[in-house]
């Protein structure tokens, strides 16, 4: 006679297979589908590096005419004298009379990036309600500038302006030769407006969109972080007063941007369901 089979060793393989296709469910859903309102991990890195290759490719395109780019910067100095604002050789004079301030100033002006992708992760991660407004506000962020850099090439001070010392070029972490971008097709004429303080402000309004309602006092607190940005970039002699004026009306212009975007995909998905 044969032994019984062994029950409890046939349920245990029973629940191993449903929890091995549970996991694989999750993992598939992770990647290339939308679970529980968080978009898909695999879409979400295509969209991001696709914009960002585009945005790097057609940046690198404009702003090559370096008579236009001075002409224009110097129209600017000439707006900012009448407006008294003209405050970009003062600040880079003090930054050069404390040196001790330099190399911190460099690292802030270059490595704002890891805080940009942080932020993002972190709204990914753990504020995933909020998510799909703050990427769209960033990919309109990176449409509606290159416009502006193909339409108004600009000198930045570091360039325009006599006597400003290129504290970036003189004391980068990447090597001098990347602020001067010799021969990497980076575009050194588009200082209108700046990026830098942006897409700080982006991860501003990224930080304040997510703990406004649980953390209002954090979340405007990390408005400090393109206050700081916007006094770097003056302090190094990469922009102008006005190339900061132009980065927050390019951040309102991008939610208002993102909000329509919102409402127009919103309508969209409505008029399907009607259809299904």
């Amino acid at each position: 006679m044969n032994p019984p089979p062994d029950r409890g060793n046939r349920r245990r393989e029973v629940a191993a297979g449903r929890l091995s296709r549970l996991i694989e469910h999750a993992r598939s859903g992770a990647l290339v589908g939308e679970v529980r309102g968080r978009p898909a991990v695999l879409v979400e890195v295509i969209v991001l590096l696709l914009g960002f290759l585009l945005f790097t490719h057609f940046h690198g395109l404009a702003g090559k005419d370096v008579v236009s780019a001075t002409a224009n910067a110097l129209a600017l100095q000439s707006v900012e004298r009448a407006l008294h604002l003209d405050i970009e050789r003062t600040a880079n004079e003090w930054l050069t009379e404390h040196p001790a301030l330099i190399q911190p100033a460099v690292y802030y002006y270059r490595l704002y990036y890891v805080v940009l992708v942080g932020v993002l992760l972190w709204i990914f991660v753990r504020h995933a309600d909020i998510y799909i407004k703050v990427r769209r506000t960033l990919l309109a962020m990176i449409a509606l500038v290159l416009p502006v850099f193909w339409a108004l090439p600009m000198s930045p001070p570091r360039f325009a302006l006599p006597g400003v010392v290129d504290i970036v070029a003189g004391y980068d972490i990447l090597g001098s030769h990347a602020s001067r971008g010799a021969g990497n097709g980076q575009n050194l004429y588009s200082a209108m407006p700046s990026l830098h303080v942006g897409w700080s402000a982006w991860c501003a309004y990224a930080v304040w969109s997510a703990l406004r309602d649980s953390h209002p006092r954090s979340a405007l607190l990390s408005w400090l972080f393109p206050l700081a940005m916007a006094a770097n970039v003056l302090v190094t002699g990469n922009h102008y007063v006005l190339d900061i004026v132009g980065s927050g009306v390019l951040l309102v212009v991008s939610i208002a941007a993102a909000s329509m975007w919102g409402r127009l995909a919103e309508r969209r998905r409505g008029r399907v369901r009607v259809i299904r």
